[in-house]
């Protein structure tokens, strides 16, 4: 029952955070911008974020969430140019022969009701991550983890299988406090609306479906945070996001290419385009009776999209086309097959593979139609026009695809769906849990055992050296057996007021442009 209540809760979660942008606009976005003003005045300095619905916010269970970074802190951290840095620990060693990170945390913590940050914090938090009663989205990430000690308060010792260096990645996950969850069901547990940590800024309310309002910490292990207060307003659909920045009652928002065109030259605004490693792609469903029995359609309907049209058309050249989960990055593998748009080359297979074209207009084999359904969750316009190409891309060469926007996304009872994914860090995040047999995020029910080969020996080395032809060879199995039909990495288009100061614009950014935020505690806003 606890996996099922979760299931719910995430898909919830993540129809919210995942799939914010551009929603139906249905007039939520109330408020006088004169009163709006005024509060922010006699609130010190207010930073008003247009941002998308939450329904949870518990890093050790949903991934996704930009607020995360702002409540929560870990015990490392990444930096402007995405390495790894100090944060709740102040240093920590590998001992190769035993396999243990030895981590030594900082003594001056607080967490938001001002308790103590201490080491049994982090070890509750690692346990309820990797407790397979909580089905968190990111346990896999730690399943090499055979024991956390805890010395004493200041003290950690993580003992792995083997070695793992994305391991440094992963502990930038918010630590959770012990002393309000422990003996709870942390999948129910008011906590999940009313968060604690001890990030830069703590929560000080939550008006459903309108705003979160978070509050500078004093007591914030770097230092108080120049900006008063941070209220991530709910503003899902992207036109409004542009609306209200100009009308004054938002300060930054991320916004589509074809929304952000109009601010390019406008007085008192700065437009970032900023690199992500993020992409989208197609996801089939292998568990789906029609995918699971014609494996052989993913390689070849890959030839059908004319991805540089979706990325002209639907990002306005804000982005580039995309033929790997890791091109963004040092461990990219560049020859592989890129599928490039060949209409003709997609019939050709299909015909070999004996699929026939019927009366209708549309292939069929052993009397099923080429028929399947594109899902798109509720907010994201980008994903929606960029589903709708590659739908009239199948159309043209006789596949009677069609494009659905669904409430709530069924992973196991959809055809296909326009999928995001894409990390600036190790190579091992967002490719060993997405496509790793039965990993926590591999919701197409892929399973490959070279890639499952593949991915685990990679982990397992120290060096980019010893790695990098693992994770070449992994792209090359990949694309012989796709999981996804990937179409395009995105550019993150960010309109700020220009009073803003401390936004690091080089700064590569994750999934759904997330990590602007990394270093929030330095920016300010001036008169």
């Amino acid at each position: 029952m606890k996996k099922k209540i979760l299931t719910l809760l995430l898909a919830a979660s993540m129809t919210a955070a995942l799939l914010a942008g551009c929603g139906s606009g249905d007039g939520k976005e109330k408020g006088d911008t004169k009163t709006e003003a005024s509060d922010k005045e006699q609130d010190g300095k207010t930073l008003v974020y247009g941002s998308g619905d939450y329904t949870n916010i518990n890093p050790a269970l949903y991934e996704h969430g930009e607020i995360n970074s702002l409540i929560f802190a870990g015990l490392t951290a990444h930096d402007a140019e995405d390495k790894v840095v100090p944060a709740l620990a102040e240093s920590w060693e590998w001992d190769e022969a035993s396999k243990t990170y030895t981590f030594y945390l900082r003594k001056d913590v607080k967490f938001h009701d001002g308790e103590t940050f201490t080491s049994a914090d982090v070890k509750f938090t690692l346990d309820t991550i990797m407790d397979p009663d909580n089905a968190s989205e990111i346990a896999s990430n730690y399943e090499d983890i055979t024991s956390i000690e805890t010395p004493d308060d200041s003290t950690v010792k993580i003992t792995l299988t083997a070695p793992n260096v994305a391991m440094l990645d992963y502990l930038t996950i918010g630590i959770l406090p012990k002393h309000l969850l422990e003996g709870k069901d942390i999948v129910t547990d008011d906590f999940n609306r009313n968060p604690v940590g001890c990030g830069p800024y703590k929560l000080v309310s939550w008006d459903e479906g309108q705003s979160i309002t978070l509050e500078k910490f004093d007591d914030f292990y770097l230092g108080a945070p120049k900006i008063d207060k941070v209220v991530f307003k709910i503003v899902e659909d992207t036109q409004a996001r542009a609306l209200q920045l100009k009308s004054g009652e938002l300060d930054l928002a991320q916004i589509t290419p074809k929304d952000a065109e109009q601010f390019e030259n406008a007085d008192g605004f700065v437009v970032d385009i900023m690199k992500t490693a993020d992409y989208r792609g197609i996801l089939y469903n292998f568990g789906s009776e029609f995918f699971g029995k014609h494996r052989e359609l993913p390689n070849i309907l890959s030839y059908a999209i004319d991805r540089q049209s979706i990325v002209d058309s639907v990002l306005l050249g804000h982005g580039e086309t995309a033929y790997s989960p890791l091109q963004m990055g040092p461990y990219n593998n560049s020859d592989i097959e890129k599928y490039e748009y060949d209409p003709e080359k997609a019939k050709q297979l299909l015909e070999e593979n004996g699929w026939t074209m019927g009366s209708d207009g549309y292939y069929e084999k052993d009397g099923e139609q080429l028929a399947f359904t594109i899902s798109n969750g509720q907010g994201d316009q980008v994903r929606i026009d960029m589903s709708n190409i590659c739908a009239q891309n199948f159309q043209d060469i006789g596949v009677n695809c069609k494009v659905e926007v669904v409430a709530e996304t069924d992973w196991a009872n959809q055809d296909a769906y326009l999928i995001g994914w894409g990390s600036p860090f190790d190579p091992d995040d967002h490719t060993y849990k997405v496509f790793g047999t039965d990993k926590g995020a591999n919701y197409s029910s892929y399973s490959n055992a070279k890639v499952d080969e593949l991915l685990q020996q990679a982990r397992e080395l120290e060096t980019q050296e010893e790695r990098l032809p693992l994770y070449k060879e992994f792209q090359t199995e990949l694309s012989k057996d796709l999981p996804y039909t990937f179409i395009a990495y995105i550019d993150a288009m960010y309109v700020s007021k220009d009073n803003i100061t401390g936004l690091t614009k080089d700064t590569v950014l994750g999934h759904h442009g997330v990590g602007i935020f990394w270093n929030i505690y330095d920016w300010d806003i001036t008169e």
